[in-house]
């Protein structure tokens, strides 16, 4: 069954609730979590002075298409209040389709693998904790994670 790797965050409310939930919407929509990484305390990324995040990784496998699986993240998303008012902003929930089965995909909003995923941390350190051997974008999360300033990310 095709795999496909799955970056859950936020910074507003019971976070680590919020992110068990939007698991439960995933599952629901047709996908099955194979791994999960611990959840990770993580400076917010951007220029919006915000606190801090709590992000976690998940390796999932799905008969979705990378588009349908991308609009059931979004689905989920909005039924967990998440709102788009200020971009890299302070939010509830954010569920971020990183690669699904190595596929390179370039449509209107949807890029695989994630255009940014190799230079976050945030991404990155949850990603080894599950998957360090996966090559994505060219090279293994490991190698990927090697090269960032992980500096502030700590195990939750």
């Amino acid at each position: 069954m095709p795999e496909a790797l799955i970056g859950l965050g936020g910074n507003l409310g019971d976070v680590p609730a919020t992110l068990e939930r939007a698991l439960a919407g995933l599952e629901a929509g047709g996908v099955r979590v194979v791994k999960r990484s611990s959840n990770w305390r993580t400076p917010p990324w951007g220029p919006i002075d915000q606190p801090a995040f709590v992000n976690a990784c998940v390796l999932v496998e799905t008969e979705l298409s990378p588009r349908a699986l991308l609009d059931l993240c979004l689905a989920v998303e909005a039924s967990l209040g998440r709102r788009r008012d200020v971009r890299w902003g302070p939010r509830s929930i954010d569920l971020d389709l990183l690669d699904h089965d190595g596929r390179r995909v370039d449509e209107p909003n949807l890029t695989l693998p994630h255009p940014r995923l190799t230079e976050r941390a945030f991404v990155l350190v949850p990603l080894a904790e599950i998957v360090p051997d996966r090559v994505v974008a060219g090279a293994t999360v490991a190698e990927h994670l090697a090269k960032v300033d992980a500096t502030g990310v700590e195990r939750v």
